[in-house]
């Protein structure tokens, strides 16, 4: 009786562990069929964030699929810049190893809509969709976008 007592927080662990899978599971299966309609996509625990064109859409992943989605034109936009720990860094110089808290890709607006800001987990991936975005971006204020 007592070994099998023993056992019981185990088994707890084991039933939160695989629920926590599941749960992971459901809402990379949701992201995956969210994502179907965009050029290009990423996802992490924060948020989920899709290019189709000059429009980005982003939002929190659930198990049912993304919510409170935002949409917005890069047209739209004054300017964007990557924050670390809250402070702007320049992507050619940030080095492999950061450790950071708190990671963003920051888009400033003109005056009614101040900023978006939305989550990163790594700042390598953070990285690669500033510099992706401000050559997108780039090429929007230019007009030569194909």
């Amino acid at each position: 009786m007592e070994r099998g007592l023993m056992w019981l927080p185990l088994l707890a662990l084991f039933i939160g562990l695989a629920w926590a899978g599941w749960n992971e599971y459901q809402k990379v299966e949701a992201y995956r069929i969210w994502a179907q309609g965009f050029d290009r996509t990423k996802y992490d625990i924060y948020a989920v964030l899709g290019e189709k064109g000059d429009s980005l859409t982003w939002g929190k992943p659930t198990r049912k699929g993304p919510v409170n989605q935002q949409t917005f034109s890069l047209k739209e936009v004054q300017s964007l810049q990557l924050l670390v720990n809250q402070q702007p860094v320049a992507v050619d110089s940030v080095p492999e190893n950061l450790k950071a808290k708190t990671i963003a890709l920051e888009f400033v607006f003109p005056s009614p809509k101040n900023s978006v800001q939305i989550p990163f987990t790594e700042v390598a991936i953070a990285v690669e969709w500033t510099k992706y975005l401000q050559q997108q971006w780039q090429k929007w204020q230019e007009g030569t976008v194909d």
